[in-house]
């Protein structure tokens, strides 16, 4: 029922299509590229777009292929996503169902640290874990998943607080299921569908922190390809060329519509108070 949902939505089609596009594309580039993404040839500086040299997004200032660049890029900044917003997801929604269960001090201090975490912009906490732990990738992985704790703890919390006094609940306990059991069991099922919309929506600001660090220095070094270190670089000569940001700056932006199409329609599919809206 809710697959059939899904293909009606022409909303979450669309990003769905968007995403297994670049799907695609990471797939395809695992096996083959146009050219080598990090070898500089100095014979194609800063060459236009065209079909005759091959290079069909042009060259950078180091004469590499643009767009062999951005499909290495492509799986790179989908991988730290994901993993990132796995991350985030996994310790944040841990804290938060524990924090509305147990309530009491636990839900106070677990929520006071989440409120600390609040007060820092997103992209500011992540510099600051990345000021602490250093420029590597696996550490820009780490950034982005604290920077989303405190957002899935929230959600996982106001969802728990929602239905832990339901008759269900009451029922389970009467019958001397653990407290581990009712979050296993009959908890963590129900608070899915925000979970669920909230990991979409994330994903696509994750690839965002990744790209705004990447630019900054602070994420994937050179010369492996990253759509953040591309326009880091396009800024020196994208007056003389501007291609070298046109295409990195399309592919996050196609990439973050997708996510974000994707969680739009499924929170039309998902949540029934908005399943006759539109």
């Amino acid at each position: 029922m809710k697959s059939n949902r899904l293909t009606r939505n022409p909303i979450a089609m669309t990003g769905l299509a968007i995403i297994g596009l670049y799907l695609l594309v990471i797939l395809v580039s695992t096996f083959w590229l146009p050219f080598d993404p990090v070898e500089m040839d100095i014979d194609h500086l800063l060459e236009g777009p065209s079909l005759a040299t091959g290079h069909l997004f042009g060259t950078d200032e180091f004469g590499r292929d643009i767009l062999s660049r951005i499909m290495k890029g492509t799986s790179i900044s989908l991988i730290i996503s994901i993993a990132a917003t796995a991350l985030g997801a996994v310790i944040g929604t841990t804290m938060g169902t524990w924090a509305g269960y147990l309530g009491g001090r636990w839900d106070h201090w677990l929520m006071r640290v989440a409120d600390v975490m609040f007060s820092f912009p997103s992209l500011l906490l992540a510099i600051f874990v990345m000021a602490i732990l250093g420029e590597k990738t696996y550490n820009v992985i780490i950034a982005i998943g604290i920077v989303y704790i405190p957002q899935f703890a929230r959600i996982s919390r106001g969802a728990i607080l929602t239905i832990k006094s339901s008759e269900f609940i009451k029922a389970a306990r009467s019958n001397g299921a653990s407290s581990t059991f009712i979050l296993r069991k009959h908890l963590l099922p129900n608070i899915l569908v925000p979970l669920i919309v909230q990991v979409s929506l994330s994903l696509s600001v994750a690839i965002l922190l990744e790209s705004s660090l990447s630019f900054l220095g602070l994420g994937v070094q050179p010369p492996a390809p990253s759509w953040g270190n591309m326009l880091s670089s396009a800024r020196k000569v994208m007056v003389l060329a501007p291609w070298t940001a046109i295409y990195p700056g399309l592919a996050i932006v196609f990439l973050v519509l997708g996510f974000n199409l994707l969680g739009d329609g499924l929170r039309d599919i998902l949540d029934p108070r908005l399943r006759n809206v539109r």
